[in-house]
C-alpha cells in the first residue's frame, strides 16, 4: 500500500526513500527567522534515517521527548549510529546558495574549532563544500540532498528546475560529523522544528 506523502508547509516528503538501505522519514521541520514578527520560512527539511538506528538508541528506551531533546548525548548517539543517513533541504524561500554555504560553513567551523579540530584539512574541504554552493541560486523548489552512506563520507546534491544535478562529495570525517550535527545538534541544531519532530517520533518508537 502506497504510504501518504508527509507535508511540511506546502513542500511533499516521501515517507520513505532508499540509499542502499530503506530509509524512513524520521524528523521534518522548517528553517526560518523572524524579522518584525513575521516569520519567513527558507526551507522544508526531511530527516530519512535507517529504521535500525533504534537498535543503537536502547540507553533511552522509556524517555519522553522533552528529555531525549534535552540529553546531547542522545544526538551524539544519532550522529554516530553507523546506519545510513540522508537529509532534503526544500527551498520555500529562494536566496543565493553562496548565503547558504556560507551559514553551513561557520556552522561546521565553530563546531570544530570548539573541539580543537579545525585544521588544515578540514579547512580546504569545508572550503570545498562552499564553493559547491557559491555558483548555485536557491529557487523555490530547488533541492539540497545531504546523503551519508558511512559516517565518514557525505555527497551532497543540488537539484533545480532546468539543470542538470551537481554533486560533491565530502570524505573529511570531521567535516562530515558536523555536517550532519547541523541538522541533528539538538539545541545547536539548524532547525528547532525538525528537532521537536525528531525526539517525538524517537520517544514514540522508543516505547515500543
Amino acid at each position: 500500500m502506497a504510504s501518504e506523502m508527509v507535508m511540511v508547509d506546502d513542500v511533499a516528503f516521501a515517507p520513505e526513500l532508499t540509499l542502499t538501505k530503506p530509509l524512513a522519514l524520521l524528523g521534518t521541520g522548517i528553517t526560518d527567522i523572524e524579522i518584525h514578527f513575521l516569520q519567513i520560512k527558507y526551507n522544508a527539511i526531511g530527516i530519512y534515517l535507517e529504521k535500525d538506528i533504534i537498535a543503537h538508541l536502547s540507553s533511552w528506551k522509556g524517555k519522553s521527548a522533552t528529555e531525549l531533546a534535552d540529553d546531547d548525548t542522545f544526538f551524539e548517539a544519532l550522529v554516530s549510529a553507523p546506519v545510513e543517513k540522508l537529509f532534503r533541504v526544500v527551498v520555500i524561500k529562494e536566496i543565493k546558495g553562496s548565503q547558504y554555504g556560507v551559514q553551513l560553513e561557520s556552522s561546521v567551523r565553530d563546531r570544530l574549532a570548539a573541539i580543537d579540530k579545525y585544521e588544515e584539512e578540514e579547512e580546504e574541504a569545508l572550503e570545498k563544500v562552499t564553493n559547491f554552493f557559491q555558483s548555485k541560486y536557491f529557487s523555490k523548489g530547488s533541492v539540497t540532498t545531504f546523503s551519508f552512506p558511512t559516517s565518514s563520507k557525505a555527497e551532497i546534491s543540488f537539484v533545480t528546475e532546468g539543470k542538470p544535478e551537481a554533486k560533491h562529495t565530502v570524505e573529511n570525517a570531521n567535516v562530515v560529523e558536523m555536517i550532519q550535527k547541523w541538522f541533528l545538534g539538538g539545541s545547536r541544531a539548524v532547525s528547532p522544528t525538525t528537532v521537536k519532530s525528531l525526539v517525538e517520533k524517537f520517544a514514540a518508537l522508543l516505547a515500543q
